[in-house]
């Protein structure tokens, strides 16, 4: 269900991440789209415009104020049809003004999780690649799903890398 799938909670000298008691903390990649508005570029969900981030890969990710950028989990996930999963950031990033948005993980959906990072201060913020980013928590269903993500062919379907919005 999760590749590369870490055991134990790993802590020692980063943020951590691996299995949790009742959950899996999954690692961002080292793969970002930061946005700028260097090209006065408006965000629109329908047109997304491409000059309105840059990609950086780097260990160490600085987002600026006000602002945001996208990410990838380093972790591949394939959700069973009677399971949803449900994500939260990771209190360290939190405590720091810094919010991890992920959208549930319908029932068969896989891939690449894209995790959206705001940088809610007036400071320049750092992401971590490859420690802690969020806990994914997993809720079973009393029976499999009627409909699920891959029935309905969902749009961001096996998506390997930082993916954009699609329409």
């Amino acid at each position: 269900m999760i590749e590369p799938f870490v055991e134990a909670q790993r802590r020692e000298g980063c943020i951590s991440y691996g299995l949790s008691s009742y959950g899996y903390d999954a690692r961002v990649s080292d793969e970002f789209k930061i946005f700028t508005n260097i090209d006065s570029a408006v965000v629109d969900p329908k047109d997304f415009a491409a000059n309105s981030f840059v990609d950086r890969q780097t260990d160490v990710c600085i987002i600026p104020p006000n602002s945001f950028a996208l990410a990838r989990t380093v972790e591949y996930f394939r959700v069973p049809r009677d399971v949803l999963v449900i994500c939260l950031g990771k209190s360290t990033y939190a405590r720091c003004g810094i919010i991890v948005n992920v959208t549930p993980l319908e029932p068969e959906w896989e891939g690449h999780v894209t995790l959206e990072f705001s940088n809610t201060t007036p400071l320049p913020a750092k992401i971590y690649a490859n420690e802690g980013a969020c806990q994914f928590l997993f809720l079973k269903g009393n029976e499999p799903c009627e409909t699920s993500y891959a029935d309905r062919a969902g749009k961001y379907m096996g998506q390997r890398g930082v993916t954009l919005p699609r329409l």
